[in-house]
């Protein structure tokens, strides 16, 4: 394998330097914006995916590896083979993203990260530990298979990541209007954190806000419908273990206590908040009942039947 920087290790001292930056900004003009157990919180949950992604590391790499040997093409590190590679990458992250909202096995990996009721920099560092145990890597690895070097796509991943630091954050309101319409903003990914009826399964993107706009999940952010951030039935504590295992123990719960296989697999593969008995809130109950609530929410964009999001029966 050719040698090429992990752009996440260069980047991560300068993800504490723009995070400490942020909370003196705060602390002059918010500081509601900063709870302290809450960013401890978001630090430690950091911490324990980048131990998780150490030890798990390897292994993706390795799939990668011998994968490529069965690669349809030999692309080689030509100059257009990047600009492939970054789009393929985002697109990928992208259908990730959307079944991480869709599917409650994803959903139970990615949670993590939605799980502060605060919107700063220190949210961004909330990762996953369970991301090799749900296979979410498993997305990019179709990359690999159509000829793109397994360094390449390692190097297009990071920094698709480093990227995604910047626009967890409320300091910026938004950014030029072409900028907008190409790119994902703080504004845009706001939109995916929130828990507004308006705004649930919105904004999937990665760096690039073009898929949601081409596939109909995006939905801009208004003045008059502030985001609200967490999940559906948030945490109610700081508890390490439970914000990084909660979903997984209710899904064990569930599958546990529940009749039939065909039951105990729609807790698994279904929606969150699917239930045999119809007893729990999908995504899809909450913004119909916004609808007949709201009149005026006909006027929107007619939402995805599909989409299903943060709502989580338990904690």
């Amino acid at each position: 394998m050719n040698e090429l920087p992990d752009p996440v290790q260069y980047a991560v001292p300068a993800f504490v330097i723009l995070v400490l930056v942020e909370m003196l900004i705060a602390r002059r003009v918010d500081p509601s914006r900063y709870e302290p157990k809450d960013t401890l919180t978001s630090l430690l949950l950091g911490t324990g995916s980048t131990v998780a992604g150490a030890l798990t590391g390897g292994a993706v790499v390795a799939l990668s590896v011998w994968l490529y040997q069965f690669r349809l093409f030999d692309i080689g590190f030509v100059w257009w083979a990047w600009i492939l590679v970054f789009l393929l990458d985002d697109l990928a992250y992208y259908v990730f993203h959307r079944l991480a909202h869709r599917v409650r096995w994803f959903w139970a990996s990615h949670v993590i990260h939605h799980s502060s009721q605060h919107y700063n920099l220190s949210t961004a560092l909330r990762q996953t530990w369970t991301g090799f145990f749900s296979l979410s890597f498993a997305f990019s690895l179709p990359i690999v298979l159509i000829g793109f070097p397994v360094e390449m796509l390692l190097f297009a991943s990071g920094v698709n990541l480093i990227y995604q630091f910047w626009i967890h954050t409320e300091a910026i309101q938004r950014m030029p209007r072409w900028f907008e319409a190409i790119f994902n903003t703080p504004s845009h990914h706001r939109v995916h954190h929130a828990t507004n009826p308006r705004y649930l399964d919105k904004n999937y993107a990665g760096m690039l806000i073009i898929w949601d706009r081409m596939f109909g999940t995006f939905e801009p952010e208004r003045d008059d419908d502030r985001p609200r951030y967490g999940i559906i039935k948030n945490l109610g504590s700081f508890n390490l273990l439970w914000a990084a295992f909660h979903e997984w123990i209710d899904i064990a719960k569930d599958v546990a206590t529940v009749p039939g296989i065909r039951n105990k697999l729609g807790y698994i593969f279904r929606p969150p908040g699917w239930s045999h008995d119809g007893s729990r809130d999908t995504s899809d109950t909450i913004k119909a009942r916004w609808r007949e609530q709201e009149p005026e929410a006909g006027l929107d964009a007619v939402p995805d039947a599909q989409d299903t999001r943060a709502v989580r029966h338990g904690a």
